[in-house]
């Protein structure tokens, strides 16, 4: 099963993987005293009064087993990953965010200046200790690691700090994703944030989008797309549980691994020739290796040369971003549908 994080590009193999931080019992510990000892920041924090009480709180939220009741929305959040940083500016929440981590790629244009107007706190993961050092109430992470528990990020260490934690619904085990996800969460984090009128019209606006790309395409033969997202002895591409299968899809695609049964998965270069693909989908984003030398790798393979997707070099780029639980999807729709079937958009 794919644990939730881009895998590095296999030319060259890149290196070692992440180090633990330490034990989650002495980051517990540090936590206690940050939060408790005299002068700490988390002793200020206490001495502020509690907001006023909003319109549908208490909620109780329950997200990835996790059952959170929250008296009032957050208001100092930290974000680890770009695609929650970007729902939430989406949803007019830059006031309430006080730090990001781990962009994987460019931020939509319409995002960018208030993305930039947020500090980073680290270009990975942050450590635990930086995330306290910023004061948040709130943790929202986009992959399973943003919240690994060998690097002392657990859950369960955020809220004996006295810190609420989200984790995106992508990641809770369901193992399949549907764009109906990407509403759902929107929705969740709308009502979390006490906004649910923006995350209503903001579903409203990416339904509407997804309808009329579908509707462009609508009658159009659908054109076997290979996704490449990395690999070289063998190939590592999207399957049929994927987020990016379903956005295939309704562009008028079709994944020619959906039958993949696993959101990604090692398939090999004889079944990519088998299968005939007639564009190829690269998945772009930071660590993997840049497209273009993507593209030379595929184009090199005399194995490949009689692929059509290959012969005519018809390759589109799917930054990884637009295929996760984020507000980028239901665009990459349109998108794609533009790149798989350009006369109908003339």
């Amino acid at each position: 099963m794919y644990d939730g994080m881009p895998r590095p590009f296999a030319l060259p193999d890149t290196g070692p993987g992440r180090r633990a931080l330490r034990t989650a019992g002495a980051v517990a510990a540090l936590a206690a005293v940050l939060l408790t000892g005299c002068g700490a920041p988390g002793a200020a924090r206490q001495d502020k009064p509690a907001p006023a009480a909003a319109d549908g709180f208490p909620l109780t939220v329950e997200n990835c087993g996790v059952r959170t009741t929250y008296e009032a929305p957050p208001s100092r959040v930290v974000t680890i990953h770009q695609h929650p940083a970007e729902l939430l500016l989406s949803l007019g929440l830059k006031d309430r965010m006080i730090g990001t981590a781990f962009p994987d790629s460019a931020v939509l244009p319409g995002l960018s200046e208030d993305y930039a107007a947020v500090p980073e706190l680290s270009a990975k993961e942050p450590s635990f200790e930086k995330i306290l050092d910023a004061e948040p109430d709130f943790v929202y992470g986009g992959y399973a690691s943003a919240f690994a528990e060998n690097d002392g990020r657990s859950r369960e260490a955020f809220a004996d700090a006295g810190i609420d934690t989200y984790l995106n619904r992508e990641y809770c085990g369901k193992k399949k994703v549907s764009m109906q996800d990407v509403y759902d969460e929107i929705d969740t984090i709308g009502g979390l944030f006490g906004v649910r009128d923006r995350a209503d019209a903001l579903v409203a606006d990416l339904r509407g989008r997804v309808r009329t790309a579908t509707a462009e395409v609508d009658g159009e033969r659908e054109t076997p797309v290979f996704v490449y997202d990395s690999g070289d002895k063998s190939a590592f591409t999207a399957g049929g549980r994927s987020l990016g299968t379903e956005i295939i899809r309704l562009a008028g695609g079709r994944n020619v691994f959906a039958d993949l049964d696993d959101v990604f998965g090692d398939v090999s270069w004889e079944q990519v020739v088998a299968r005939r693909p007639e564009v190829i989908a690269i998945y772009d984003y930071a660590g993997a290796g840049s497209v273009e030398q993507k593209k030379d790798f595929l184009l090199a393979q005399p194995a490949l040369a009689d692929v059509p997707a290959v012969r005519n070099k018809r390759f589109v780029v799917l930054p990884l971003t637009a295929t996760l639980v984020g507000v980028r999807a239901p665009r990459a729709v349109e998108d794609l549908a533009r790149d798989l079937h350009p006369l109908r958009f003339r």
